[in-house]
């Protein structure tokens, strides 16, 4: 089976029990400054899973594109990947463990075609600190389901009980890790068996699905959105909800019976392309092509999605990506990287398509990665002209690569990893203190609170971001358009492209017309359209985003029965103030230009 089929059954399937689509989020969140990036599906949905109305009812689906740079160290075996989709469905308050359970089972089994007698289930054993209950309902649901199919299933050999290590789901991990306010639940995992992957003992005398053998591989997660932790205590949820993630990858890879996700359709033609431009066969790095294969083609999302490098936030994370997998070629032997972006970049919008690609994605994404490509190559010339030098690397002589010809500190640990030396990071650090964070120490310090997009101050932001981005096209002209924005309690940042380049007096104007309207104390209000009927109207949209067949539109409008006099309209499914009084006078702090003809806005 292919992606798209796949793809088309996983659809096919919800829409038949009444699920309706909800268009997946860019992998750059707007409006969430607790993450990075999109790194699951629910991330748009948690309003709605602490008992908001969704418009579009209690049974929702989606695929959503999904990037975990914490994963980046982990890539080169052959189920780790940074960019990833999930198959997902909710439940908001509508069923809940046993049509779950049975529904995914059925599709696994009747749609897909798996045999039952491959599949296995966990189920959360419980937590006496956060007085959590093991989950008995869910045990006996899989043990009817596996009867039904002839399948025995014991606790212990068909289906396992495992801690919240392993069988609770949160944004922020297990309960102890959780911030108050955060949504979070027990789940059950259903994993598939390779039975021609032999178990390995070095992991443990038996095997079982969370053995880190590569013997079973996790296809799919139901986590019962059933509580919200309240200082160092759980509450019940208003409703039970569910949020399953099934690996798009990852199934594939379990129908192909081969535990490698690079040799499914999303993967192969891109394993085969390094293959050609390295003479070199998968079998021989394994680890260096998949890494190279990863990487491009997160990037390539990331710049579909908007991101370009820098040395800050998403754009450190992109950076870091394209610069291990150019150092990953070149030591494969690959010293002209162009004409292999271009392919590599074509092959991927080819497996894709119009799922996510356009006809302009192309020559963007291409630009980007050559340009980035072009600026390390120079670096890394000089830099491993210096290596070449150094017989033992240290945290000091690690620090001077960086600082004298920009090469990264995890590249060199790379190379001196082939050689068995190790850099000492404290050194490193002591020598630059202010050394950008890494990926994943980001994300852990900017998880304040589940909760912080949601709080009056954000809200208030948000509203004026309305605001802000109608004042731009108002002074700058209808080639404005929003490119990204952060909020946060303390602030809020606005990335919009413009063709003509804004002055300071252009600015001080956007700052005036804004302070203006919130004087006015004008009304917001919103109502649901069909989303050709949207854009006839005028309302602005976020870049590149798909849209339902139904889509919620924001006005800022003096009077809310006259719609088409509102000074703002735009589509939007956030949080705003009921009258722009609430706002309060904004502070337009910074300005600065980030990318060609991209601009950036801080306000306060």
């Amino acid at each position: 089976m292919n992606h798209r089929e796949l793809r088309k059954l996983f659809s096919e399937f919800l829409e038949k029990r009444e699920h309706k689509w909800i268009e997946p989020i860019s992998l750059v969140p707007q409006d969430d400054p607790t993450t990075l990036f999109t790194s699951s599906g629910m991330q748009q949905l948690v309003p709605y899973l602490l008992g908001k109305k969704h418009y579009l009812g209690t049974r929702l689906y989606n695929i959503q594109r999904c990037l975990r740079s914490q994963d980046i160290e982990e890539v080169g075996d052959n189920r780790h990947t940074t960019f990833f989709e999930m198959l997902g469905n909710w439940s908001l308050g509508d069923y809940f463990k046993k049509e779950q359970l049975n529904w995914f089972f059925e599709l696994l089994v009747e749609k897909l075609g798996f045999s039952p007698d491959r599949l296995y289930a966990t189920v959360f054993v419980g937590d006496k600190r956060y007085r959590l209950k093991e989950d008995k309902e869910s045990i006996i649901i899989w043990k009817e389901i596996f009867r039904r199919y002839g399948i025995k299933a014991e606790v212990g050999e068909r289906i396992f009980l495992y801690p919240a290590s392993h069988n609770w789901w949160s944004r922020a991990g297990e309960p102890s890790s959780m911030p108050s306010g955060e949504p979070g639940g027990p789940d059950s995992e259903v994993f598939y068996e390779f039975r021609n992957v032999k178990h390995d003992s070095r992991y443990g005398e038996k095997c079982h699905p969370n053995c880190q053998c590569g013997r079973f591989l996790e296809i799919g997660n139901s986590v019962f959105m059933e509580y919200v932790k309240r200082g160092e205590r759980f509450e019940e949820l208003p409703r039970k909800n569910v949020d399953f993630g099934g690996g798009l990858e990852r199934i594939l890879a379990a129908l192909n019976d081969d535990p490698d996700v690079f040799k499914t359709d999303l993967y192969w033609p891109l394993v085969k392309l390094v293959s050609r431009f390295t003479e070199r066969e998968y079998e021989e790095d394994k680890e260096s092509m998949r890494i190279i294969v990863d990487h491009l083609k997160a990037s390539t999302f990331l710049i579909n999605d908007g991101v370009f490098p820098s040395n800050k936030e998403q754009g450190y994370v992109l950076r870091r990506l394209l610069r291990r997998a150019v150092l990953r070629l070149r030591l494969m032997g690959v010293s002209s990287e162009r004409s292999f972006t271009q392919e590599f970049v074509r092959d991927v919008i080819e497996i894709y398509g119009e799922i996510y690609f356009q006809e302009h994605s192309f020559e963007k994404i291409t630009n980007v990665i050559e340009e980035e490509a072009n600026r390390f190559s120079v670096a890394l010339n000089k830099g491993l002209k210096e290596v070449e030098k150094i017989d033992k690397i240290d945290g000091k002589k690690a620090f001077d690569l960086y600082q004298n010809y920009g090469f990264p500190l995890e590249l060199t640990e790379e190379i001196f990893k082939h050689k068995g030396q190790e850099i000492d990071k404290k050194v490193f650090c002591e020598e630059f203190k202010e050394h950008r964070e890494i990926s994943q120490r980001g994300v852990k310090k900017r998880f304040k609170s589940g909760l912080e997009d949601n709080s009056q101050e954000v809200i208030k932001y948000h509203t004026a971001t309305h605001l802000l981005h109608q004042a731009l096209s108002d002074v700058l002209g209808k080639s404005v358009r929003q490119k990204g924005s952060n909020i946060t309690a303390e602030r809020l940042r606005f990335d919009f492209y413009s063709s003509k380049r804004p002055t300071e007096e252009d600015v001080k104007k956007v700052e005036e017309i804004v302070n203006n309207k919130i004087r006015e104390g004008l009304r917001v209000c919103y109502k649901v359209f069909p989303r050709d009927e949207a854009y006839k109207i005028g309302a602005k949209a976020f870049f590149r985003e798909k849209y339902p067949d139904k889509v919620k539109v924001y006005f800022i409008a003096s009077d809310c029965k006259k719609l088409d006099e509102a000074y703002s309209k735009e589509f939007c499914n956030g949080p705003h103030v009921e009258n722009t009084k609430e706002i309060g006078k904004i502070e337009i702090y910074k300005f600065k230009k980030i990318g060609s003809n991209i601009y950036r806005i801080y306000a306060r």
